[in-house]
């Protein structure tokens, strides 16, 4: 797996991609890094170890500016972060990357993948991402499938509010969700 840490706005993320089974790279998380961590502080690092059996030295940090495009796992990770400043920049208004959604449940990635037809500046609540999956009255289990996201602002999980109009939660802090709905135009009741 190669690691590697980008800027997003004052912010920072964890960017994780790796080879599929067809050698094919592949996104493995795109998550927000507390302020003060580094990736070791991930959430997803030992759930990462456990689902594909890896060890620490599985893991590979390569600098954000140290990325090569000649390898192609790093030149995915090298087009993750263009493609996230042109999207900060409002240049770009979908994310078209490879994901790995395997370590999700079936359900979960039902949820990610409803998530992805959510449109740019475009909210929905939890209830209505609910009835986009078959499962009306499941709009805990969806509420929960959105704190599951490995991959933050790719697969628009911000979104998603509450029935009220308020922000609702989210996994990266509710700064950042405000922030980047904010970026999409969007203004939502605190």
């Amino acid at each position: 797996m190669i690691v590697t840490e980008a800027a997003f706005g004052s912010y920072r993320l964890t960017l994780i991609a790796r080879l599929d089974e067809h050698d094919q790279p592949v996104l493995v998380e795109a998550n927000w890094l507390l302020s003060g961590n580094t990736w070791h502080n991930s959430k997803s690092i030992p759930k990462l170890k456990k689902y594909y059996g890896l060890t620490d030295e599985d893991f590979t940090f390569i600098d954000s500016n140290s990325l090569s495009m000649k390898e192609p796992t790093q030149a995915l990770l090298i087009e993750t972060i263009f493609q996230l400043k042109d999207y900060a920049a409002g240049k770009r208004k979908t994310l078209d990357l490879p994901l790995d959604f395997s370590m999700g449940t079936e359900f979960q990635q039902s949820v990610w993948r409803a998530l992805q037809e959510i449109g740019y500046g475009e909210t929905i609540s939890y209830a209505t991402l609910a009835q986009r999956v078959n499962s009306p009255k499941g709009f805990r289990a969806v509420a929960q499938a959105n704190g599951k996201n490995p991959f933050s602002i790719i697969v628009p999980c911000h979104r998603v509010i509450a029935s009220d109009g308020k922000l609702g939660g989210y996994t990266g802090g509710l700064d950042k969700k405000e922030y980047l709905l904010a970026l999409e135009g969007v203004r939502c009741r605190t």
